[in-house]
């Protein structure tokens, strides 16, 4: 028997939103993307296992690791 397993990173935009960023201080565009690692059966994901969210700031590339609470927030 053959199994073909494996761990696959996605990464997936999630919309802009206005914010103050908390190194340079400007009120700006920041992107937020979600990155869900899920586990592979032949290639098919089957379920994930874990999920983190990061914000990028658009005026000086800062980027931060975002909590769900806050995720909920800034999408809310």
């Amino acid at each position: 028997m053959f199994l073909l397993l494996g761990l696959k990173t996605a990464l997936r935009g999630l919309p802009e939103r206005m914010a103050t960023c908390q190194y340079c201080h400007q009120f700006v565009q920041h992107r937020l993307q979600e990155r869900a690692t899920k586990f592979t059966l032949f290639f098919i994901p089957v379920f994930t296992t874990s999920k983190a969210f990061n914000i990028t700031c658009s005026n000086c590339g800062q980027n931060s690791i975002v909590k769900p609470r806050q995720k909920n927030m800034l999408l809310g």
